[in-house]
């Protein structure tokens, strides 16, 4: 069996395990108060040429969803998110049980539209009600997006300028941050979303760590109290060099960018492939999730050899899935596949 359902399958990258091993016995304060997680705290700082950043450690992407968001907003405020977002179909809830409402917007292949932004803000504003109603008090976006598109240089630049002409915060979800700066055709850096964003995430459950992701505000006043607020919201690790360590390594010698590189360039030989049988993509996606639309016949002959998620309910006759490589993916294990695709 090849499997090809996530980007967190497997455990981390060896080099992280073998930096983990190296101070495994080591004494260090917790809760990343210790060197490591200083040292990696200044290399991040470093990536995103924001030196004066907070960067903060969390256990897991959802917790760091709810956390950011809750301290983004006021009592009486919603995130505006994508109709497709993750925080709004596949986190249970989270955000709705923190005490804060997500305000859908149209999707666009899995992005938002800066003037639909612009627009939902103003609309909502000029109704006499609106005391009454949940305000927009942020946008959350993903990069990449739920279905694996990536919003441009000037997309991000639309939506900050919509954000900060309206006095709301921009926040980033990076899970996948690493498949979105290796994607084809991405033309944006960490410094970009770092100059672009008020926060953001950089992923490293899904990019080579065992878990963990970095939250990072660059201007800090944009979080205060956020370590009280990462411990009431359990997402804080009191072994926090375990994270210290894991990220230092991912941000030492280009590991997160060539791990992540590795993973798209398998993915779109992989998507390449599949186009080249007459298969049809879902949903266009330059990075390590690709989207096809499968006859059931061919579907159920390859889960018989293949591990992968049906992308919403099977359909009568064919069914809409996705394939994930991941940092770990072998171009050996892409070749099985598309000699499946043959076979069967």
């Amino acid at each position: 069996m090849i499997y090809f359902d996530s980007d967190y399958m497997e455990g981390a990258h060896p080099e992280v395990m073998r930096r983990l091993m190296e101070t495994n016995l080591e004494h260090t304060v917790g809760y990343g108060e210790d060197p490591y997680s200083a040292h990696a705290r200044q290399l991040i700082r470093q990536a995103c040429q924001a030196p004066d950043a907070l960067v903060q450690f969390l256990i897991g992407g959802t917790q760091t969803n709810a956390t950011v968001i809750d301290a983004l907003l006021r009592r009486h405020e919603g995130v505006l998110a994508a109709e497709t977002g993750h925080i709004n179909v596949h986190e249970s809830g989270a955000v709705e049980h923190s005490g804060h409402k997500v305000l859908t917007l149209p999707s666009h292949g899995g992005k938002v539209d800066a003037r639909e932004v612009a627009e939902y803000i103003d609309t909502f504003y000029s109704d006499d009600t609106y005391p009454h109603m949940v305000a927009p008090g942020m946008l959350y976006i993903t990069q990449p997006t739920e279905l694996g598109s990536i919003y441009s240089l000037a997309e991000l630049e639309a939506l900050s300028q919509v954000c900060h002409k309206h006095h709301i915060p921009l926040y980033l979800d990076g899970a996948r941050l690493g498949y979105g700066l290796a994607a084809e055709g991405a033309d944006f850096t960490l410094a970009d979303i770092a100059r672009l964003c008020d926060v953001f995430y950089i992923g490293g459950t899904k990019v080579g760590a065992l878990f963990g992701e970095a939250v990072v505000a660059p201007n800090p006043e944009r979080l205060p109290f956020f370590f009280e607020l990462v411990k009431q919201h359990g997402a804080l690790l009191a072994k926090g060099r375990l994270q210290g360590v894991q990220f230092e390594t991912l941000f030492t010698n280009g590991l997160y960018q060539q791990i992540a590189r590795s993973a798209v360039e398998l993915a779109l030989h992989l998507r390449d492939a599949f186009v080249a049988r007459d298969i049809r993509v879902a949903f266009p996606s330059p990075t390590n999730q690709q989207f096809f639309v499968l006859p059931n016949e061919l579907m159920d002959k390859l889960r018989e050899h293949a591990s992968f998620e049906n992308w919403g309910p099977r359909g009568e006759r064919e069914t809409t899935v996705r394939f994930v490589t991941s940092w770990a993916t072998t171009k050996e294990e892409v070749e099985q596949l598309i000699a499946l695709l043959d076979r069967l």
